[in-house]
């Protein structure tokens, strides 16, 4: 599952991605799942972070179960094109990956918990991609909104790579950086897995390298 040998192309440049729209795609205002607001603003003791593991219906599904999270929603970050299409995304020209809003309370979930939930859900050391998902839009990243979430990313990072490099694995390819904007998914991907209960969504989730 680690390290597939393969190299996808990165992340494209600004100019080479599509324009986009200045529209926001519709979505729905509310989570399926337990009913509260999947768009700000939400209420002041909240936190937010993005990341990316792979497919975002799995990924979703993780953090709407985890403790402590309010709500979560389905989208696009990381990259240059507004407003972009689910079909868009998928010809790695828009320079975002497939994202999870994560709303959290602080006071009843810690980030080591939620970076917990990030690494060992997804094979972090694979390039541009999750199993036979190839491409920037399936790139792993976490996109932070202050410093201390950027700090405790980094060292997150840090910890879990003497882990893999302890249990023989490669290097984590996660991107790391300050949150850009998130775009919101079209409404069928939000909480699709609760949608859609016989829907599939599994790169090979493995947890062996932690153990």
């Amino acid at each position: 599952m680690f390290g597939l040998n393969r190299r996808p192309a990165g992340v494209p440049a600004p100019e080479d991605c599509l324009p986009g729209r200045s529209t926001p795609i519709p979505t729905s205002s509310t989570h399926y799942v337990n009913g509260k607001p999947i768009h700000g603003p939400f209420p002041a003791n909240m936190e937010t972070m993005i990341v990316g593991m792979g497919c975002f219906w799995g990924a979703e599904r993780l953090f709407w179960q985890a403790p402590g999270v309010y709500t979560t929603a389905a989208g696009y970050s990381g990259g240059t094109t507004p407003n972009p299409t689910y079909p868009e995304t998928c010809t790695s020209r828009t320079g975002h990956t497939e994202a999870v809003l994560i709303v959290f309370d602080p006071g009843e979930v810690d980030l080591p918990a939620l970076f917990k939930v990030f690494w060992e859900n997804h094979d972090p050391t694979q390039y541009m991609g999750q199993g036979n998902d190839i491409g920037s839009q399936y790139r792993s990243a976490i996109f932070t909104t202050n410093e201390a979430q950027l700090r405790a990313a980094k060292q997150s990072l840090d910890d879990y790579q003497a882990k893999l490099t302890a249990a023989g694995y490669g290097e984590i390819t996660t991107e790391i950086a300050p949150t850009g904007e998130f775009y919101y998914a079209e409404e069928p991907h939000q909480q699709y897995l609760a949608k859609n209960p016989g829907g599939y969504c599994n790169h090979g989730f493995c947890q062996v390298a932690y153990s």
